[in-house]
């Protein structure tokens, strides 16, 4: 039990702590500011679960009630998770690891199974679930833009590409389009190291004529976040538009991607 004085009187009242938390949460909802002494006598004050809040502010409920739209990033994930651990809520849990990733959902991506597991109350199963559940909104961008079936800006292709932007390494790809710019296909050419990887053009110019491809787009990131194009990525520009305008293919573009911005190398104007 809970001693509690109230300022605004002398009485004194006993009553079960996890209501008195319970109450000073509601009253706090409404705005209500009250200053209440409060002696524990031989008990410990029970924390407030999200069981015990409001449903309207119960993630699950308030996206049954007002659509997943209104939930934040913190709430979707906790709904994922289920639970959170002794001193935190699920929510609170994932507010604080989206803090530490600047609640930036494209580095939270970017952590290892075991990185999440170093949250207190994120176990393999959960690290599992928020990984997997990252991968599938990637793989759905990407999925929009294939269905799509034409690109017709340099945005358009970022998209589709946008994923490169989570890697922690170089990786160059070659997407092939018909002559309407419809979507053949796109593959990986190279992987590499952090600051670079080798290209070899013959294998892209080889993927592009297997596809009888009219044009091609190049896109490789920059995991150091530097947007700004190497003097090896104008060489390779140079050589892949030269070297495919022998096959009566057209490069189209040349993306760069640096975490959540890109580069257009026909944008700047610097495809022949």
């Amino acid at each position: 039990m809970l001693t509690i004085t109230s300022k605004f009187n002398c009485s004194v009242i006993q009553i079960d702590a996890k209501l008195v938390e319970k109450v000073a949460y509601r009253l706090k909802k409404k705005c209500i500011s009250l200053q209440i002494n409060i002696k524990i006598t031989g008990m410990n004050v029970e924390k407030l679960t999200i069981k015990d809040w409001d449903e309207q502010d119960q993630p699950r409920e308030k996206l049954m009630n007002n659509g997943a739209k209104q939930l934040s990033n913190a709430e979707i994930i906790a709904i994922l998770i289920g639970s959170g651990n002794r001193d935190e809520s699920a929510v609170e849990l994932c507010k604080r690891i989206l803090s530490d990733v600047n609640n930036n959902l494209n580095e939270l991506s970017k952590l290892t199974l075991a990185q999440l597991q170093k949250y207190k109350g994120i176990g393999e199963a959960k690290a599992i679930t928020i990984a997997a559940a990252l991968e599938l909104g990637s793989r759905f961008k990407a999925q929009a833009v294939i269905e799509r079936k034409c690109i017709g800006t340099s945005f358009d292709a970022y998209e589709y590409f946008n994923g490169l932007a989570e890697l922690d390494h170089e990786e160059v790809w070659v997407m092939v389009l018909s002559r309407k710019n419809q979507i053949l296909e796109a593959r990986r050419i190279s992987e590499g190291g952090v600051s670079s990887s080798v290209v070899d053009i013959k294998i892209i110019l080889r993927f592009a004529i297997e596809k009888l491809a009219s044009g091609i787009i190049l896109c490789h990131n920059h995991p150091s976040g530097n947007l700004k194009p190497s003097e090896q990525d104008d060489l390779l520009t140079e050589r892949v538009a030269k070297a495919a305008s022998f096959m009566d293919i057209k490069l189209l573009d040349h993306i760069v991607i640096a975490g959540n911005k890109y580069y257009s190398y026909a944008d700047e104007e610097k495809i022949v």
